[in-house]
Formats: structure tokens, C-alpha cells, sequence
């Protein structure tokens, strides 16, 4: 039973570390440049939509426009270099513009609804940078590391 368990962890252990040689979405350099040329088209597009609105509401739109741009270049990047730093780029693009947006929805409000809006916007905001930090390290084997240095430490006291 032990051998089937470490075989299976071995093996999952395989994969995620091949992940980024087995990702077959290579782009050539035309392909990119197309990409970033949508990206930016449709960036424009939102941002447009935007312009005919007014007050909070405009904010909102803007704020979502720009995340949602944001959040499409870090993912062709991630597309390109299937690294932790770029999927760690993905997520904080993702609560950077999460955040934002419910920054702006916020402000709609007043007084004590105002403040806890503002507090659960950063408090979510807190935790989604602190997953993806957590992510990354654990792709990049810190946490192993860091756990093994202590270890020796230890042992030699």
C-alpha cells in the first residue's frame, strides 16, 4: 500500500513540475502580437462603453475596463511562460481588479455601509494576494526549503 501511495505521489510530482514543458500553447511571435492587438482593441471597446455613462457608475465601468485588460496581458503572458511567477501575475491581476472594481461599487454607498464595504473589499483583497504569494512559493518549493533550513538548524543545536 505504501509503494502504491509513494508511486502516486512520484508521479504527481512529475507532472507538475513537466507542466511547463508539456504546455503545447507556444505562440509564434505573430500569434502574440495578434493577441496583444485584440487585448487592446477590446480594452478600447470597454473603455468606450464607459464613456457615455456618468458619475460612479462610469468609474465602475472604467475600473473593470482596465482590470479586464490588465488581467487578459497577464494571462497571455502566462500563456507564453507557464512559470509561478507568471500565474502568481495572473491571480494579482485578478484581485487588483476585483478589488478596484469593488473599491468603486463602494463608494455608491455612505457612512458605517461605506466603511464595512470598504473593509470587506480589503480584506478580500488581503487573502486573494495572500493565496497567490502562498501559490507561488509552494511551485517554487519555498515553503520545502525554508521547512528543511529550520530542520538543520535544529539538528545542529
Amino acid at each position: 500500500m505504501k509503494l502504491i501511495r509513494t508511486t502516486l505521489l512520484a508521479a504527481a510530482m512529475s507532472l507538475a513540475y513537466a507542466g511547463p514543458l508539456l504546455a503545447a500553447d507556444t505562440m509564434s511571435k505573430d500569434q502574440v502580437k495578434a493577441e496583444k492587438q485584440r487585448i487592446e482593441s477590446e480594452a478600447k471597446a470597454a473603455k468606450d462603453k464607459c464613456k457615455d455613462m456618468k458619475g460612479n457608475a462610469k468609474d465602475v465601468c472604467m475600473a473593470e475596463a482596465k482590470g479586464q485588460e490588465k488581467l487578459a496581458k497577464a494571462e497571455l503572458e502566462a500563456k507564453q511562460k507557464d512559470t509561478p511567477k507568471a500565474r502568481y501575475d495572473v491571480a494579482m491581476a485578478k484581485s487588483d481588479m476585483e478589488y478596484h472594481v469593488a473599491k468603486e461599487k463602494c463608494d455608491d454607498m455612505k457612512g458605517n455601509e461605506k466603511k464595512a464595504c470598504d473593509k470587506d473589499a480589503k480584506t478580500a483583497y488581503d487573502q486573494a494576494k495572500k493565496q497567490a504569494k502562498a501559490d507561488r512559493d509552494a511551485a517554487d518549493g519555498k515553503k520545502e526549503r525554508t521547512a528543511d533550513a529550520s530542520r538543520r538548524s535544529k539538528d545542529t543545536k
